[in-house]
């Protein structure tokens, strides 16, 4: 199985804990990751999620995140890949997903992910056949029932 987070999904374990759906969306996140150091499922990162990451202001969150997906990426999506990213981005652009996300989701159908997490509500809103969309604490539901 193969899995591609968005950079809100590595970034909800540093919110706000006092939030329950932050709570639960941070805890799911942090069993998925702990999935991926097991080697139980695999992830797909690309040259777009390396780069929003380097846009985040705090630094040991930024840190916290690199060496994560320095440590665990299975599958790269790369720069050199960013035609096709961006032929692909451009269907989902048209239906009003923003750039960056739409990015995220081609490089996710590029790098054959199964499914793509995000707690974004409305990039969980987007239809595809190409993959599964699910927010982290879905995604554990299933993982768990299966």
């Amino acid at each position: 199985m193969r899995i591609y987070l968005d950079n809100c999904c590595f970034g909800r374990p540093f919110d706000d804990p006092n939030f329950p759906r932050i709570f639960q969306e941070a805890q799911a996140t942090l069993f998925i990751q702990d999935k991926i150091r097991a080697g139980e499922i695999e992830l797909a990162t690309s040259y777009m999620l390396h780069y929003e990451n380097l846009q985040c202001p705090r630094k040991p969150r930024r840190e916290h995140v690199a060496q994560f997906l320095k440590s665990n990426t299975s599958i790269y999506i790369s720069v050199d890949s960013a035609e096709a990213v961006a032929a692909k981005a451009e269907q989902f652009i048209s239906t009003g997903i923003k750039q960056k996300d739409a990015y995220h989701v081609a490089s996710a159908i590029i790098a054959g992910c199964n499914y793509f997490l995000t707690v974004d509500d409305r990039l969980l809103k987007l239809k595809s056949n190409e993959f599964v969309l699910l927010n982290p604490v879905e995604f554990v539901k299933f993982v768990e029932a299966n």
